[in-house]
């Protein structure tokens, strides 16, 4: 159980309790089904000369905490610049889609963002699952040390976090599946409203301009509800070396 998936061969995974999202134990938490999408990006015709620059994941329903299946192909490929799609299945019906670009990697040299950098990394973690109804099994799977925020506090907040488990077991963390596993945490993050409330995101949209390097990724998220139910979280992505992309999710916003 010490991963987020254990393999079962052929492209079929058995997710274990680490995956289990806060809302319903019955249903994954959208961080570990992306980054298993992404892992099957990375591994659809390799290729060392490119860098996934944008990824698109389309829950298509709820991901069970159970066995899962997926699968890639190359829609457009290119010597520049070429779109994969990955699918995840489960009980006979696809959950979840991806399309992600990948670029070819270049010899310009980089230019110094000009964004606020993260803070610093704390040196207490958090302890204990938030209360108020919250689900454990995802929310421990995960190192969290927050700067400004909590859980179970509105608003914006601020954390990096670090995976406690390889996301299959006896594999390596790639620098993508790193930071997709967390992206998806940003409306939990910075939420507005208690668990009497739904603000589920049917999609998440990750733009990375730099692979994370090192265990660490910055999740600092915020969230925008409008009259009419809908709302969008976003969030913006750092490491120890500083910013390496955005994340966005849209959101349903009804009473649960």
């Amino acid at each position: 159980m010490d991963a987020f998936f254990l393999p079962l061969g052929d492209d079929r995974f058995r997710a274990t309790v680490h995956t289990t999202g806060p809302w319903d134990e019955r249903f994954q938490h959208g961080g570990p089904p992306a980054a298993l999408l992404g892992r099957a990006v990375e591994r659809c015709e390799p290729r060392e000369d490119v860098v996934v620059a944008r990824m698109t994941v389309e829950i298509l329903g709820p991901v069970p905490v159970g066995e899962v299946s997926v699968r890639s192909r190359m829609l457009r490929p290119g010597r520049s610049v070429e779109l994969v799609e990955a699918v995840l299945s489960a009980d006979g019906r696809d959950a979840a889609r991806a399309a992600a670009w990948r670029v070819r990697r270049t010899q310009q040299s980089g230019v110094p963002a000009r964004v606020t950098p993260a803070p610093g990394l704390p040196t207490s973690a958090l302890v204990g699952v938030p209360s108020g109804g919250w689900v454990d099994g995802y929310l421990s799977a995960i190192e969290w040390r927050f700067v400004d925020g909590r859980f179970d506090e509105p608003g914006p907040a601020t954390a990096w976090s670090r995976m406690r488990h390889p996301l299959v077991a006896e594999e390596e963390v790639t620098p993508l599946t790193r930071a997709l596993i967390v992206a998806d945490s940003g409306n939990g993050l910075s939420s507005e409203l208690d668990l009497t409330w739904h603000f589920i995101n049917p999609e998440l949209t990750v733009h990375l301009h730099r692979e994370p390097v090192g265990e660490w990724v910055c999740v600092a998220a915020q969230t925008a509800i409008s009259t009419g139910g809908a709302g969008l979280a976003t969030t913006t992505l750092h490491d120890l070396e500083g910013p390496i992309g955005v994340g966005a999710q849209s959101l349903l916003v009804a009473p649960r």
